[in-house]
Formats: C-alpha cells, sequence, structure tokens
C-alpha cells in the first residue's frame, strides 16, 4: 500500500504549475437589448476582467477589444464544425479571417473549436480533430502556435463513473476521438478544455449531494467526501469533477495536460422545478468559485496547479430558449448593472461587483437628439440639476455637444435622486452604466462614492449658479431661449416666464426622470 502511495503522490506532480490561475468570463449574446461592444468592453475593464471566452469570432467585438490587453478565446460554432473539419482550405481561410486580421492588436490566446461536440453533435466526432489539426497548421503557417492554443470545450458528461474521481474514465466509446485528441492536445502545449456545472451534478443527483458540498460551502471533516483509492478529501463538487477528468486522462495513459475549466456557474433564478436557482446561491457559488480558483489551491490531485475558469456568463440572456434557469446565469443585466453583488474580500480586483454605488446615468447610444435636447432642457431647469460645470470655460464644458451635456445632466439629476428606480430613463433616451463617464478635470457626480445631494422639491432656479447676465450663460444647445431672455429681463424675470409657459410644457419629464 505504501508503495502505491509513493506512486500515486509521484504522478501527482506531472501536471506543472507555471503560471497562476485566472478567472474568466463567457459572452453570450441572446439579449433583447444586448450592449454594443464598445459597452461590453467598458463593463470588462470596470470590472477587470482580463480573460473572455467569445462562443463565435464576432468581428465588432474583436475590433472592440483590441489594445485593451484582453485575452480572448474565440470559437468555430458548431455549425461551421463541418466545413473545417473536412476542409484545410476552410480552416485556413477562417484563421485567416477570424484571427490574423485582429492580432496582434486584439490579444487572441485560444481557439476553442465547436462546444460540447461529442454530447451535443455526436455526428461529427469522427472530424472533430481533423478540424482541430487543420486550425493549427493555419497558425502554425501564420507563426501563431505558440500564442494561440487550439482545443474543444467538453461536457462533463463524457466522463463515466466519477465519483470516487479514482475510478474516473472517458465514455469508452469515445476512445477513438479521445486518444487522438489527448495526443494533439499533449503535443501542442494546448489544454482540455472542461465544462463543470456543480448545479446540475447537484439538481440529478436526487438528494445524494448535499447542497453545501456543491456551493464550496465549509464542510465538517466527517461530511467531506473521501476517495477511498487515494484517500484524498473532497470539499466540493468541482474539485472532484476536474479531478475526474485528470484521472481519466491518466486512464488512457496522459498525465501532463492540464485541465482549464471553459463554463461554470450556477442560475439566479428559477422555475417552480428549480427551488435552488436562487441569488443566494448564485452568489455563493460564483463568489466561493472565484476565490477557490484565484487562491491557487489547485484539487486534492494536484495541489498548487492553477484550475482557471471561466464563468458562465456576463449576461443574463432572456433570449435562451429552456426553462427560466436558462435566461439567468449572468453576473449583469443587460444595463451593466449586477444581477447580485459578489462577496469578494480578499479574493483581489477582479469581478469585485459591488457597482451598487459604481454607477452613473448616461446618454444612450444613438438616441434621437431632439429627445436629448428636451431631456437636457428639463434636467436643467424643472429637474433642478445644478448645469454650472457645463458653462463655457468650466471644466466640463467640453466636448460641447448634446450628447456630452445631457450625460453629465442625466448623471447629475440621477445621483442627486440616490440612484432611485426610474431616475434614469429620460423617456427612454438614458441608459445606468457602471462606467465611470468622468474625463480630464470634469468630474461627474457620484464618482469617489459621492452621490450629490437632493434638492428642495420648490427650487425654481435651473441652476444654483444661475447668472442675472447672459455672459455667464449656459452653450447654444442648454436654455438658448433663457439665456436671451436673461439678458433682456434678468433671473427673477425668467423664473417668472419658466413658471408661466415652460414648466406646463416639459413638466411630463419628471414622472420618468
Amino acid at each position: 500500500m505504501a508503495m502505491i502511495l509513493l506512486f500515486f503522490l509521484l504522478a501527482v506532480s506531472a501536471v506543472s504549475a507555471d503560471q497562476d490561475a485566472f478567472i474568466g468570463v463567457n459572452l453570450g449574446m441572446d439579449l433583447s437589448d444586448m450592449p454594443n461592444p464598445t459597452q461590453v468592453v467598458a463593463l470588462l475593464k470596470a470590472q477587470n476582467i482580463r480573460h473572455l471566452r467569445l462562443y463565435d469570432a464576432d468581428r465588432a467585438m474583436l475590433l472592440a477589444l483590441a489594445n485593451t490587453g484582453i485575452q480572448v478565446i474565440v470559437s468555430v460554432p458548431n455549425d461551421q464544425l463541418l466545413g473545417i473539419g473536412q476542409s484545410n482550405a476552410t480552416a485556413a481561410n477562417w484563421v485567416a479571417r477570424n484571427v490574423v486580421a485582429h492580432v496582434p492588436a486584439t490579444n487572441i490566446t485560444g481557439i476553442a473549436i465547436g462546444s460540447d461536440v461529442l454530447t451535443t453533435l455526436p455526428n461529427a466526432a469522427p472530424i472533430l480533430v481533423s478540424a482541430l489539426k487543420f486550425i493549427h497548421s493555419a497558425l502554425l503557417a501564420s507563426n501563431l502556435d505558440r500564442q494561440i492554443k487550439v482545443s474543444t470545450p467538453h461536457s462533463s458528461s463524457i466522463i463515466l463513473d466519477s465519483f470516487p474521481p479514482s475510478q474516473a474514465f472517458f465514455n469508452r466509446s469515445w476512445d477513438p476521438v479521445m486518444v487522438p485528441l489527448l495526443q494533439f492536445l499533449q503535443s501542442t502545449g494546448s489544454y482540455l478544455m472542461l465544462n463543470v456545472y456543480p448545479y446540475y451534478d447537484y439538481m440529478q443527483s436526487n438528494g445524494v449531494i448535499p447542497l453545501d458540498y456543491a456551493l464550496f460551502r465549509p464542510l465538517p471533516p466527517t461530511k467531506e467526501a473521501v476517495d477511498a483509492n487515494t484517500l484524498l478529501h473532497y470539499t466540493n463538487v468541482f474539485d472532484a469533477v476536474v479531478d475526474a477528468a485528470y484521472f481519466a486522462m491518466s486512464d488512457l495513459n496522459f498525465t501532463n495536460i492540464r485541465v482549464v475549466v471553459t463554463e461554470s456557474g450556477w442560475p439566479s433564478k428559477g422555475d417552480a422545478s428549480e427551488p435552488d436557482a436562487t441569488l443566494d446561491n448564485a452568489n455563493t457559488y460564483n463568489s466561493n468559485l472565484i476565490r477557490h480558483v484565484l487562491n491557487n489551491t489547485g484539487t486534492p490531485k494536484h495541489p498548487g496547479v492553477p484550475v482557471s475558469t471561466y464563468i458562465y456568463e456576463l449576461y443574463n440572456e432572456d433570449l435562451r430558449p429552456g426553462s427560466v434557469s436558462e435566461k439567468n446565469w449572468g453576473l449583469f443585466n443587460s444595463n451593466g448593472m449586477p444581477v447580485y453583488t459578489l462577496h469578494l474580500t480578499g479574493a483581489g480586483a477582479v469581478l469585485a461587483n459591488d457597482t451598487t454605488n459604481q454607477t452613473f446615468c448616461v446618454a444612450r447610444d444613438g438616441a434621437d437628439r431632439r429627445m436629448l435636447q428636451a431631456a437636457l432642457d428639463w434636467a436643467c431647469g424643472p429637474g433642478k440639476v445644478d448645469c454650472s460645470p457645463l458653462l463655457q470655460g468650466q471644466a466640463c464644458y467640453q466636448p460641447d455637444n448634446v450628447i456630452a451635456h445631457s450625460t453629465y445632466a442625466f448623471n447629475a439629476y440621477y445621483q442627486k435622486m440616490a440612484k432611485s428606480p426610474g431616475t434614469c430613463d429620460f423617456k427612454g433616451v438614458a441608459i445606468i452604466t457602471t462606467t465611470n463617464p468622468s474625463h480630464g478635470t470634469c468630474i461627474f457626480p457620484g464618482s469617489n462614492g459621492s452621490n450629490g445631494t437632493l434638492v428642495n422639491s420648490t427650487s425654481l432656479a435651473p441652476s444654483s449658479n444661475s447668472s442675472d447676465s447672459a455672459g455667464g450663460c449656459l452653450p447654444k444647445h442648454l436654455y438658448v431661449w433663457a439665456c436671451q431672455t436673461a439678458a433682456s429681463l434678468g433671473f427673477h424675470a425668467i423664473v417668472a416666464y419658466l413658471t408661466s409657459f415652460v414648466l406646463p410644457r416639459v413638466d411630463s419629464w419628471g414622472s420618468v426622470g
């Protein structure tokens, strides 16, 4: 027994810890109000997310990611797999169009060929390895094979008899695919992509798997799962599944291929049949997962060996078919607001998404200029926002256009109203963002935790620093009529003018903020 244990301990070191683990996110786009690529990148940067997996090779997204340094995995969708797996030329064209055209500006570091092919598209399995080899050959021809690794994501269901992990093996019917696939990964220095979903393991266990074990919650030693063959203790489902993959590869005599988890997460909402798809459980799982990965604890079989992981997913996807939970795996809503605040004290800066005090209200991209103008007029008038920073010569005067100025005014109102629901709408021309719109010396209200101050609702002044003369007037798109009238009649006369003529016309903005 002692010799067997010694052999096992030597085998543990076969996979080396040559780099720290990282947390990335998956980006799905089945949203009715999908943010544009610039907004997506802004959210990634605000959350210090440095690793992103795309389910395709969207050109606009790759262009937006240029010069950010964010490491990107692009994907060959399943519906393109057959063409690429059957033609070297098709693969070369795909790489030229979707990779070579974007590097080095966009930091593409991986290509995922299909997704869950063996379990969802078994008819394509015979050409899967060919597709990987053809894509790799195209990278080799462009001298990109060292920078960009090629692999294919697998469902963990291809692993049979996964507990205890030491008994795990891949479904034997897939040996004609798995053996050459693992040979390819080993020879190219790539990694096994694995999708790990303790939520589904828990749901399908009929009560055998405790919820705490699935959620990484602390367990007393007596509740830990012990592998009787190795005496390794498992405190969570995630580690057990990853180690099952390592043991399954060892069963085929591959011991030096590392695992990268390409999908893992927990839904925040479900239907009646999914009572454990809750905000609290999703928060608990993802917070604990991030902390576990970034601590570089590795797994019981490979302690200290990084298990980099991509969280599924960045946004809730309301257009996804299926159950309620299918639409609610996201960390953020489409407006950039977090679905829940992750508990990440001591876990580093990545995804420290306590943005409840770091949200801003900005003009919506593509909003009608006349609608923006009307909303701007309301904010700086009846909305009682202090728009003096927009005066010529002041910090926020430039850029002198209605988009920039309405963004300042909308945000000032939103912060002044303590970010109350409905105060960042302005008849649909405003949107909430987690990206601070401050620029240069123009510091927006709400920056550094400053939310502004509620103003007495009886005040009629459009600005606390309004002037009696036209010399300090707002830019031409801000109350032109007010400036002209004030120049000749004086401030008190313009207040009377506002009260009798303008306010009745624009008061309807107040109900929506």
